[in-house]
């Protein structure tokens, strides 16, 4: 998309308003004028911290750890599934593993049909076109 780490940073906190905001400007007025620019990563790390209670995070990784396609298509799965990663980064620390976590949580039907891929180095986009191809074969 264009878009690089710290350029969403500041793409995104221009748009933020009201306590967020006031938040927002704390932080960067307490900053040393010299520091690095965050990334994306540890900006929605710290504004989750400051909005979005402890209990809600852990229910968000608890369900991450449980989750499975299901009745979902494969992109809703993906998508579901990239949403809670945010809350369990240490679960996904490597590509591996989240190409791991993503093939076991898929349907079984599917599942089997991906499990090789476990035993390459492969990509998580890669990983997900897959079972989307065998989806729309099955349907």
């Amino acid at each position: 998309m264009g878009v690089g780490e710290s350029s969403g940073v500041s793409f995104n906190t221009f748009q933020i308003i009201g306590v967020a905001y006031q938040w927002w400007r704390a932080y960067e007025l307490g900053s040393p004028a010299e520091a690095t620019s965050l990334t994306w990563t540890q900006f929605s790390g710290m504004f989750l911290r400051e909005y979005v209670p402890q209990s809600l995070r852990d229910a968000w990784r608890v369900e991450f750890e449980r989750m499975r396609q299901g009745s979902m298509t494969v992109l809703e799965y993906a998508v579901r599934f990239s949403d809670l990663t945010r809350h369990a980064p240490a679960l996904v620390a490597t590509v591996r593993e989240r190409v791991r976590r993503f093939i076991e949580g898929l349907h079984p039907s599917i599942r089997l049909s991906v499990a090789r891929e476990l035993e390459m180095d492969i990509s998580y986009q890669q990983v997900l076109s897959i079972p989307r191809r065998l989806e729309g074969m099955l349907a």
